[in-house]
């Protein structure tokens, strides 16, 4: 075996077995997660125009609830969810509340709803209400992966001896959604109109 080719050998050989296939796969896998939750974001993103425009026809005296709606929707907009925001634990935080205050200002929408029957009967909220739900649920399944791919990766990240090759390589640790409202957050928005509201179209 030529010198060359057995040195390749022994770098592939200490490479595998010191975990950096591993983090490797595992940070692609942290890119396709934090894919999926950004594109369940922006589908609730761009639901909510649609949404509040049916409550106001409906509902125009609650500007202040309507308004937190689309200025919570506005600071969603305003954050840059490029791939590197997983690598900024600062910038990952502010997305994070942004969603969080959209999430809570939805919310408080839904309840107001329940003042106005009316409302309620129109094919075009329950139609909107139905997809908000089914969105909501795919949210919570895609930040749970995210959240599951983030941990598998940081322990990796943080265990010898595949920590060495993470510093040797530049591999460290990432942010994560807070869990402890988690809970709160994967239960989505529900309004109860005594029938069953269409189911969202995936």
């Amino acid at each position: 075996m030529r010198p060359i080719t057995a040195f390749i050998v022994l770098t592939s050989l200490l490479l595998s077995g010191c975990g950096y296939n591993t983090l490797q796969s595992a940070d692609e896998q942290i890119k396709g997660s934090w894919s999926e939750v950004l594109n369940q974001y922006q589908r609730r993103a761009d639901l909510v125009p649609n949404l509040v425009n049916v409550v106001k026809g409906a509902a125009a005296q609650e500007r202040d609830v309507l308004d937190a709606v689309v200025e919570a929707r506005s600071r969603v907009g305003a954050i840059q969810a490029t791939p590197e925001l997983i690598n900024d634990e600062a910038a990952f935080k502010r997305f994070q509340d942004a969603q969080g205050e959209l999430t809570s200002a939805l919310a408080r929408l839904l309840v107001v709803v329940e003042r106005y029957p009316e409302l309620k009967s129109i094919a075009a909220y329950r139609d909107l209400q139905a997809q908000l739900e089914g969105i909501e649920n795919r949210i919570a399944v895609a930040r749970k992966r995210y959240i599951e791919s983030v941990q598998a990766y940081n322990t990796t990240v943080r265990s010898f001896p595949s920590n060495l090759t993470a510093m040797l390589f530049g591999f460290k640790v990432k942010p994560n959604f807070s869990v402890e409202n988690e809970a709160a957050i994967s239960k989505p928005p529900t309004v109860d109109f005594g029938t069953q509201a269409p189911a969202a179209q995936p």
